[in-house]
């Protein structure tokens, strides 16, 4: 019997006996695991379908059926065969759900952490009425009786008594506060103007790596499935496919710093640590075999030297030194180029988005 087939059967003793025990999972984690669904999935009262499916009613739900939603075939065909999400296929499918079943569209790899998983169940029985584990506080408003409370709950509401604000266009708002401006000011320029203090070795940083980076893009920076390849691609950017990635491509270490800083790990961004960017950036060089020792340290102090290898062929944009912008002509609109025109470049290779494929694979869709 496949793997499926059993897990199959076993969700149909899980329906028939409820009373089978499970490792139950603390719903406050799961919610900040949950962060990491969230960019492609939905909960609560106002839940709607996205990149995958909304999540309310998914404990007992037949798997391929929320409502709305166009699922893979393989989805489909698992729920078709009896598949229906309980604590126990939950916890594999969210596993591995490339191993769980072959062929469905989630591109996520996998929790592999057994807490982590239990953890966001619990956050998803909180949704599932009937299977929740705590109940979820509802705001309860009194209901007016008197003729006069229900006169002022129909009245409009009253604008505090409050000066106009001066600032803007739309005087809406309020300007920020000087520590609000630095918790948002955290760009960081080539020449490391903007970095933050702090350190981290190319050795910590594959630990951290390993742990919160590898599930998407692969423990040495391969990519898994459709998410971005981060390290190799050196001499393929004239290539008919160029592979573009830190070490090919990129021509300034500040913006892997910021990037990572400002939007890793994908669903749980400003997580991590100064120290802990500035590890990972580290790890990020020498699989790009820009540092060649695992014991290379990366800081403030140092960061400047550190050039990555196409940072020569990017130039300043002089646009504004062309014809057209230096004369102030309007641009041409017709018969801009004798015939015929021959089309050297395409989107799918100029840009890093990947290929569609066939309907049935989808196009950035998850089960």
């Amino acid at each position: 019997m496949s793997k499926f087939l059993k897990l199959a059967a076993a969700a149909g003793i899980v329906l028939a006996f409820p009373a089978i025990a499970f490792a139950a999972g603390d719903a406050a984690s799961g919610e900040k695991v949950f962060k990491r669904c969230a960019a492609c999935h939905a909960v609560g009262a106002d839940a709607k379908n996205k990149v995958g499916p909304q999540l309310n009613d998914v404990i007992g739900r037949t798997a391929g059926t929320a409502e709305g939603f166009k699922y893979s075939k393989a989805m489909v065909e698992a729920g078709a065969g009896g598949l229906a999400w309980t604590d126990e296929t939950l916890e594999d499918y969210l596993e591995s759900p490339k191993d769980f079943i072959k062929g469905n569209r989630m591109s996520f790899a996998g929790l592999r952490n057994d807490d982590e998983r239990a953890d966001v169940i619990a956050y998803l029985k909180q949704f599932s009425p009937g299977t929740a584990t705590a109940a979820v506080p509802q705001a309860v408003t009194a209901v007016p009786t008197s003729p006069a409370e229900q006169a002022a709950a129909a009245a409009p509401p009253q604008a505090p008594d409050a000066p106009l604000p001066e600032h803007g266009v739309f005087h809406l708002g309020r300007k920020a506060t000087p520590e609000e401006v630095v918790a948002w000011d955290i760009d960081v320029r080539p020449d490391g103007h903007g970095l933050p203090e702090g350190r981290g070795t190319v050795s910590e940083g594959e630990v951290i790596f390993a742990e919160k980076c590898a599930v998407c893009h692969g423990d040495f920076g391969e990519g898994r499935d459709r998410w971005p390849v981060l390290a190799g691609g050196q001499d393929t950017l004239k290539a008919e496919r160029p592979e573009k990635t830190i070490g090919s491509y990129w021509p300034y270490l500040s913006t892997v710093y910021d990037y990572v800083r400002r939007a890793m790990p994908f669903g749980d961004a400003r997580s991590l640590s100064d120290d802990d960017v500035y590890a990972i950036t580290a790890y990020l060089l020498y699989l790009n075999d820009v540092v060649t020792d695992e014991e290379f340290e990366l800081s403030k102090e140092n960061f400047a030297s550190v050039h990555l290898p196409n940072e020569a062929n990017f130039f300043m944009d002089d646009r504004l030194d062309e014809a057209h912008y230096a004369s102030g002509l309007e641009p041409c609109m017709t018969d801009c180029k004798p015939a015929p025109v021959t089309i050297t470049q395409r989107a799918r290779v100029l840009d890093v988005t990947p290929d569609s494929g066939d309907d049935e694979q989808g196009a950035g869709s998850v089960d």
